[in-house]
Formats: C-alpha cells, structure tokens, sequence
C-alpha cells in the first residue's frame, strides 16, 4: 500500500501547486466603494443648498456609473457640487475608477469648466461647509478633457485651501499642471491616486503617473476654501493625514464608474 499512498500525495500536492499557480500573486484587496446601482453610502453638497439636497438629480446612477447630469437645469448658475463618500479615508491607500466626460453642458459654464471635473481627497467634513462654499477644503485631482480654445493637460493638481511640497518646495499656486495632455472626452478614462505611508501622493492617467506631491496641509491664508475655521479648530497644526473623498459636479456632465479603494 506504500506505493499507491505515495503517488496519491504527490497528485495531490501537484493539484495543490496548480491550484497556487492558478492565483495571482500577491492578488490585492479592492473594495468598491460603488455598488453600481444606487447612491448610497454617497452624500450631496451642492452650492446654495444644504447637505444632503440632491438638486434637481444632478447626482444620479445610470447602467452602472455616477452620472453628472444638467438636463433638470434651466441654467448652471455656479451651483458646484461635490458627492461625498460616507466616511474619510486616511492613508496609505490607493484609489481608482474610470471617468468619461459628456459632451452637452449648460450654456453658462464658465468656459474654464467645460470638460473639467475632479476627484477630492483630503477633503473636509462637508456637515462644515457654509451653504455658499463652492469647494470643499480639500486637495482636487483634476480631470480635465478637450474644450475649445483651451490647451489642456489631464491630472493635475488643484488646492482649494491647502498647498502642497512639489520637489521639496512648498507650493501655493492653486493649481498646478502635469505634462500629461487631455484625452477626448466620451471614453472611458483610468484615473488612480496613491496616497503613501509617508505622505506622498502620485497621481496616474491610464497608468502613466502624472503629477507626485506630499505634505498635504491646510492653507493658513484660506486661499480657494474656508480653511481658517479648520486652522483654528486644529489649534494651528496645518499636516493632514487624510480625509473626505468626494466627486465634483463642475459644470460639465460625467460619469464615473469601477470606484474602488486598495487600504494598505
């Protein structure tokens, strides 16, 4: 019975092994942050309403994404808006999902707002934003598409009342371009942010990173965004470490879809 015992162990140790094999390496934890189907877990601030007010559906679901959406409009009429995830995120994490910006917009986007969005991080808790805040304090990855006129790059970094170290300089330009060029808009775009144990935030398009920053911390000037009140209540210390992330509805229509989060 030696014989048969020991082939039966070597068969199964050799499916064992195929079956190791047949497992990505090292395979990585996502979790959605979207269940595809409703907004829940998701809450709306829009410009001149209070939070939680969804107006005129700007904020909807449609065949498994986000739509940002003006067709309830009569006009934009500045009213910015930011749908925030239910909870804040420190790091490290990465997070990922895919955008597409929509061609119709308003006739009074502002024409800087015209194939232009972005993912916050860093953000504040909107139960602090005044109901005139056009922006939430926060750092933005900014997305931005082709639009007439303009040239344009893609994943850039926007500072709505921080700033941010770019090699070893602190910067307080508001926003700050990468050399990545936009994309046409109506595809499906991949955008991912890393943020380190260490602080240091890469931003990528498509895989290519974009733009590398760290030291997220609050302006002192309220440059953008309030900040100050967030200034104080801190008793001065101006370092985050993370938190709100949210999605902004900026005067152009966009979905986004595949919104996941990778805690480290």
């Amino acid at each position: 019975m030696v014989g048969p015992v020991r082939k039966l162990a070597a068969a199964l140790a050799a499916l064992a092994g195929a079956s190791c094999a047949a497992l990505p390496q090292g395979s990585e934890n996502w979790q959605p942050l979207f269940d595809g189907k409703t907004l829940d877990g998701w809450t709306p601030k829009i410009r001149g309403f209070p939070l939680g007010e969804n107006y005129r559906d700007t904020f909807r679901v449609r065949d498994g994404a986000i739509v940002v959406s003006y067709d309830k409009y009569d006009r934009f009429g500045e009213r910015f808006g930011h749908l925030f995830y239910k909870e804040p995120i420190n790091g490290p994490y990465r997070l990922r999902l895919e955008y597409r910006f929509l061609e119709d917009h308003p006739a009074d986007t502002p024409a800087w707002a015209i194939a232009n969005s972005g993912v916050m991080i860093f953000g504040q808790d909107p139960a602090g934003m005044a109901i005139g805040d056009s922006f939430p304090v926060s750092v933005e990855a900014q997305l931005l598409g082709p639009a007439p006129g303009q040239t344009r790059f893609n994943g850039n970094m926007c500072s709505p009342g921080t700033n941010v170290v770019i090699d070893g300089k602190l910067e307080t330009t508001h926003c700050i371009n990468s050399k990545t060029p936009s994309g046409p808009n109506g595809v499906w775009t991949a955008f991912e942010v890393e943020v380190a144990a260490d602080g240091t935030v890469t931003q990528k398009i498509n895989g290519a990173t974009t733009i590398v920053y760290s030291d997220v911390q609050l302006d002192p000037e309220g440059r953008m965004a309030n900040s100050r009140p967030l200034v104080e209540a801190a008793g001065g210390r101006l370092k985050l470490e993370g938190g709100t992330i949210s999605l902004q509805s900026e005067g152009n229509p966009i979905e986004f879809r595949k919104i996941e989060i990778l805690r480290k």
